[in-house]
């Protein structure tokens, strides 16, 4: 008896090697149990060699042994794979939508709000730390972070607002202080205070950066 399994050849059929292989999707490499996980690591190397504005989807890819489309087919855009890569709590592709949405004298509200929540969990905040910490000693990370903020996140907002770039970099710049303050240096009673409390206090100062006065 044949130790072929039955259908797998019949005359005048493709064998099943190329059968399959005509079925496989474009760009996913044969027997990679963590295909996402793989452009991961390739996107950490490679931001960390050549920075944000540098990097490729291609260059990631390609060190990743995958079709770009299968990276887009993860991640939809660069921004998106560096949040990834650098275990980001937030996408700028749903932070901005969030800061724009709603009143424009509002805006320093949501944007206080926004920081001090997402913050406010321990686990999402570390990777924010971390990397806060490590730009204080590493000038290639302060480059990589810097284009990404720029880029992704800043140049958006304040071209949606119609302001000058170094009002939302001075928005921006206040409230990362803030948080460097409230969970690394831990000064009292910052450290302790609760999220309303800040909200109000915090809001009207980051509103003026928005309009001008």
């Amino acid at each position: 008896m044949s130790d072929a399994a039955p259908g797998n050849t019949t005359p005048g059929n493709t064998a099943p090697e190329n059968t399959a292989a005509g079925r496989r999707r474009p760009g996913r490499r044969p027997g990679s149990a963590d295909t996402r996980g793989e452009i991961v690591a390739a996107a950490r190397r490679t931001f960390a060699e050549k920075g944000f504005d540098k990097a490729t989807i291609r260059g990631i890819a390609g060190a990743a042994g995958v079709d770009p489309a299968l990276v887009h087919h993860y991640f939809a855009s660069k921004e998106g794979l560096f949040v990834a890569a650098m275990e980001l709590p937030v996408d700028p592709a749903e932070v901005v939508p969030l800061l724009l949405a709603g009143p424009r004298e509002e805006t320093g509200e949501r944007l206080v709000r926004l920081i001090l929540t997402i913050t406010a969990d321990a686990e999402a905040r570390q990777p924010v730390l971390a990397l806060m910490r490590t730009a204080m000693t590493n000038e290639r990370v302060v480059g990589m972070i810097r284009e990404f903020m720029t880029h992704a996140l800043l140049e958006k907002v304040a071209e949606a607002l119609e302001i000058p770039p170094i009002r939302m970099e001075a928005a921006f710049a206040q409230m990362f202080g803030v948080v460097l303050v409230r969970y690394v240096i831990r000064l009292e009673p910052l450290a302790s205070a609760g999220l309303e409390e800040l909200v109000e206090l915090l809001a009207p100062t980051i509103q003026r950066y928005v309009d001008g006065s």
